[in-house]
């Protein structure tokens, strides 16, 4: 039977590094090592094969003879040896423990990461970093604009009092975990491997307590009332994030506080609309004004501005008055505030009123044109659409 390529078998190219060659050879015999896939034939003898290929793909002179010769370099009379434990490969379980052991005789690295034992040698025996918390502040448009300060108030796990943070009773004495013999893991064997894992009974401390806390059970730590204050800068949006460093749980066993997130929340504003740095308004305005033209008072955020209404401005137009809109968060610049006109039509007339407008149609032409030079346009386009 004609064996496989030893670069295909290791799923890498013929030019790849050392590096790359072991680590492919990692993934694969992870994929196919006989403890993963028991009374699995198949499996063991892909195992045995990308293992002899990391052999002698690990080897310079190997790979160079093989890369000339292919598989005939390693045949008897080859110069490499005979095939076989006693010949040129060794035993491929040998291969995999110098490889997941990093050499050392030991089990870590990513020997650990794939079969149990953790990430770092951690074990969650010593402190813990307490969890991050959310807050979800609301805030008006002005506050977001100016800037302000808020006290806050939320519940989150601290150091119990009673036992000061330590799960233990007053008084009472903690000893070395009979089950783990101080050492906060367990190790069980599962075939090839041993596999370490957390001690169930003391959580990985190595100490089992006496008699727990009458307060917190053992927790060592207590849900109560907290408070804040925050200074919330000038230009947040709706959505923003603001970190309070310290402010979140309390860390287990000693370990130190997470962070508060506070999120910010803008209410709905009843003249405003905020759209990035900009505000956008509407502003009504009496259609004698728009045609003869003037000045009227518009609202911001802070006061109020003069804007100056052009005659014959249309219902429509928008204005915009410079730097009275957000400041920007980060480079305190401010927006535009963008006003757009809304020209109200009367809806009742009294008589008087009603006569000065039809004479005032009549010299303007309005009675035979049903719209202004705007309007004459549309009605031109639309007489020619029809014909």
């Amino acid at each position: 039977m004609k064996k496989a390529d030893y670069y295909e078998l290791l799923g890498v190219s013929r030019d790849a590094s050392a590096d790359e060659i072991k680590k492919a050879y990692r993934k694969k015999a992870v994929k196919y090592h006989p403890d993963k896939n028991p009374d699995n034939p198949e499996t063991e003898a892909k195992f045995k094969q990308v293992s002899e290929a990391y052999e002698v793909l690990k080897d310079t002179d190997k790979r160079a003879a093989y890369d000339r010769y292919g598989h005939a370099a390693f045949e008897s009379g080859g110069g490499f040896g005979g095939t076989g434990r006693g010949g040129g490969f060794h035993d491929p379980f040998d291969i995999f423990r110098e490889v997941f052991s990093g050499g050392g005789g030991g089990a870590g690295g990513i020997f650990e990461e794939f079969f149990g034992g953790g990430r770092g040698g951690g074990f969650g025996g010593g402190p813990q970093r307490g969890a991050d918390l959310r807050y979800d502040l609301e805030l008006t448009l002005e506050e977001a604009a100016t800037g302000v300060e808020k006290e806050i108030s939320y519940r989150r796990p601290v150091a119990c009092g009673h036992c000061n943070g330590s799960g233990a009773e007053p008084g009472s004495k903690s000893m070395v975990c009979p089950t783990c013999g101080g050492h906060g893991q367990v190790t069980t064997s599962r075939g090839f491997f041993s596999i370490r894992q957390v001690c169930p009974d003391c959580e990985g401390s190595g100490q089992k307590i006496e008699k727990l806390c009458r307060e917190c059970r053992g927790e060592g730590r207590a849900v109560t009332t907290s408070s804040v204050k925050l200074r919330i800068p000038a230009g947040v949006d709706d959505g923003s994030k603001l970190r309070s460093g310290g402010n979140g749980e309390v860390g287990a066993k000693g370990g130190p506080p997470g962070d508060l997130y506070v999120v910010v929340h803008i209410k709905a504003h009843e003249v405003f609309e905020r759209r990035g740095d900009d505000l956008y308004c509407e502003v009504p305005i009496k259609f004698t004004l728009a045609a003869l033209g003037g000045n009227i008072e518009v609202r911001t955020l802070s006061a109020k501005a003069n804007l100056k209404i052009p005659a014959g401005t249309q219902s429509g137009t928008v204005f915009r008055l410079r730097k009275k809109g957000m400041p920007n968060l980060r480079s305190g610049h401010y927006g535009d505030q963008l006003v757009r006109i809304h020209v109200e039509v009367p809806t009742s007339l009294d008589s008087e009123q009603r006569r000065l407008l039809e004479e005032f149609a009549i010299a303007s032409g309005d009675a035979r044109e049903p719209a202004g030079p705007a309007g004459k346009g549309f009605f031109d386009k639309a007489k020619k659409f029809f014909e």
